[in-house]
């Protein structure tokens, strides 16, 4: 049976569906999906302070359904013997590059040995675009997050003055029905089974959201939960200032890979029958909020050292590729 390691730069901090989409990717190359997730201590080591504390990291990245099990308080840098430790053939990353504190590549041993395999980046969603949408109080990214001001922003935030790196920033957002597709289970109720209706906003989808899932899914012995979500306007008229953070469509990617859901819908449905239930976790999307605020200088901060140390290595890759070229040439014209 061949497994995949994946250990992802970002350390599964404010886990979103380009994590996931990530996942799905490296689960793809292989039978059995090991997923390792950095502490707190590590992440704050190599790039600053995390959002989401290591508990909640590790039960978000649990819930996704393309994970088979996870290493808790895995290392930063990953070797051969991490690997062997956890019998997995080859490790998976995307196509960005992940450093060290002295601006190593965390990956260069496994790619040495021919034991590493690059999935890509899901183009539309950052960390950094997301901490800047409850930073910068904007609502474009509603319906359209192409605007020349909103991108002049964010484009602009926590980065340092000396240019851009090529795997930090924002980009846009690519909604297709054939990423729906992959995301979605594809399955379909079946006789016997109970059909769970819930509905919300589920915007920034986190643990709090996770824990909701998990005691509606545990409801029932087959149970099929459908997740009705709400537009953005109608989020916006009930929550006010700039909500939701995410777009109706970035909204239905991040349901869809828990595994505790089975389908999603646009508009709420009434069945006649209805229950509360108690998921045990407070947590709220406004709570994510405030900690961004709170630590609004240190997460800025954060973003230009990462942002730095990149540049720094993609301009010795830069240097290095036309030093070669030139060598080249050279030789050619002997």
């Amino acid at each position: 049976m061949t497994s995949c390691s994946l250990s992802l730069s970002c350390s599964y901090d404010m886990v979103h569906y380009g994590h996931s989409n990530q996942l799905r990717q490296a689960k793809a190359m292989g039978d059995y999906l090991i997923v390792g997730v950095h502490t707190d201590e590590e992440i704050s080591k190599h790039k600053g302070p995390p959002v989401f504390t290591q508990a909640e990291r590790y039960k978000m990245v649990r819930a996704i359904k393309w994970v088979d099990e996870i290493v808790e308080g895995a290392p930063y840098v990953t070797t051969l013997d991490t690997l062997d430790k956890y019998n997995s053939d080859f490790c998976v990353h995307g196509d960005d590059i992940t450093l060290t504190v002295d601006g190593k590549d965390t990956y260069a041993e496994v790619k040495r040995e021919g034991r590493y395999r690059e999935c890509r980046r899901t183009q539309g969603v950052s960390t950094t675009d997301l901490v800047g949408r409850m930073l910068l109080m904007t609502k474009t990214h509603h319906s359209n997050i192409d605007n020349s001001d909103y991108q002049q922003h964010t484009d602009n935030f926590g980065k340092g003055p000396k240019g851009h790196s090529p795997w930090t920033g924002v980009s846009q957002f690519l909604q297709t029905s054939q990423k729906i597709i992959q995301f979605a289970s594809g399955q379909e109720a079946q006789p016997g089974d109970t059909i769970i209706y819930v509905a919300g906003a589920f915007d920034l989808f986190h643990i709090g959201h996770v824990d909701f899932l998990e005691t509606v899914y545990k409801q029932a012995e087959r149970p099929y939960v459908i997740v009705g979500l709400h537009f953005d306007q109608e989020v916006n008229r009930y929550k006010g200032k700039n909500y939701p953070i995410m777009n109706i469509h970035e909204r239905t990617l991040s349901v869809l890979a828990c595994r505790y859901s089975c389908v999603c819908l646009f508009e709420p449905k009434k069945r006649g029958i209805f229950r509360t239930v108690d998921s045990g976790n407070g947590l709220t999307t406004d709570d994510i909020v405030q900690r961004i605020i709170k630590n609004r200088l240190l997460f800025e901060a954060r973003n230009q050292k990462k942002e730095a140390k990149e540049i720094a290595v993609f301009e010795a890759m830069k240097s290095q590729a036309e030093g070669e070229q030139a060598g080249d040439t050279a030789q050619a014209a002997q």
